[in-house]
């Protein structure tokens, strides 16, 4: 019996090892699938590809779009074609990778991403948990509206007082809604398509965006116009740029930098013009 029990504990004792070792191997893997691409020969890039004609969501790969991981359809507009300098000067290829705007900060802090190209502003708050590049593109505030609407002509904030106005969630633009005199701000809305339905809807009397993505919603819906304020928001350089989000420390920072400076404002124009005209709502 005494034998045969030591036998017995042997086993035990052996498969036990054989199990331990076997999900050693298993995290081992699991760890390296979740991993970052910072070694690899991929540029992992999040963005909401909703945010025309920074970036958007298209069925086919045409002017330039590039297919986004994990799904049949591609992304394009001005981040999309950014996104591709900066991969071919790191001598990697593009991967983008659509992510909600409120998960693109956590994405980039765990590794599922290697950097936002998503216009999104370097402001002080953010640079608290990220790095960012040197601004890709400076635009200004302006308010979308309706066209023909009670507040089509107006040309001050003052002119927006009892307006019901919005704009994204965690945003700049959100912020500066509080300098408009008496102004009804609503709710902050997930995407700017959600502010383009509640416009057309009538909930809303205009909403806060950037210069491009004003032309963009007027383009693609002639009930849409935007205001140019003569007397607009006050702001600082970081609230009307943007640039690109980078973890802490990131090496190719330096290599990312120079392919940035390297493309003239006159050509970054070009490109947003291009992206404008690209855009599918356009058509």
């Amino acid at each position: 019996m005494s034998k045969t029990l030591k036998i017995l504990m042997t086993a035990v004792l052996a498969l036990m090892v054989l199990a331990a070792c076997g999900t050693a191997e298993e995290g081992s893997s699991t760890t390296s699938s979740t991993s970052n691409s910072k070694d690899s020969d991929v540029f992992k890039v999040g963005l909401e590809a909703g945010y025309a004609p920074f970036n958007w969501t298209q069925n086919d790969d045409s002017n330039g779009a590039v297919k986004i991981e994990g799904s049949q359809e591609y992304a394009g507009g001005y981040d999309v074609e950014i996104a591709k300098r900066v991969a071919e000067a790191l001598g990697k290829e593009l991967v983008i990778v659509k992510t909600e705007w409120e998960g693109l900060l956590p994405a980039l802090q765990s590794g599922v991403i290697d950097a936002i190209i998503a216009g999104m502003s370097p402001t002080d708050e953010r640079k608290e948990v990220i790095d960012f590049s040197e601004n890709y593109y400076t635009s200004q505030f302006v308010i979308v509206t309706k066209t023909g609407g009670e507040y089509a002509e107006a040309n001050t904030l003052a002119d927006f007082a009892g307006a019901k106005i919005t704009s994204q969630l965690n945003t700049t633009n959100y912020a500066v809604i509080d300098q408009i005199p008496d102004v009804k701000k609503e709710v902050a809305m997930e995407s700017f398509s959600h502010m383009r339905v509640a416009l057309e809807s009538g909930v809303i009397d205009g909403y806060v965006a950037e210069r491009p993505e004003a032309i963009s919603a007027s383009t693609a819906n002639e009930n849409f116009t935007y205001v140019e304020l003569e007397e607009g928001f006050k702001t600082e350089e970081a609230d009307t740029s943007v640039a690109i989000g980078l973890v802490k420390g990131d090496e190719n920072i330096d290599v990312i930098n120079e392919t940035l400076t390297a493309i003239s404002e006159e050509e970054r124009q070009q490109i947003m013009d291009q992206a404008i005209a690209n855009q599918p709502a356009a058509h």
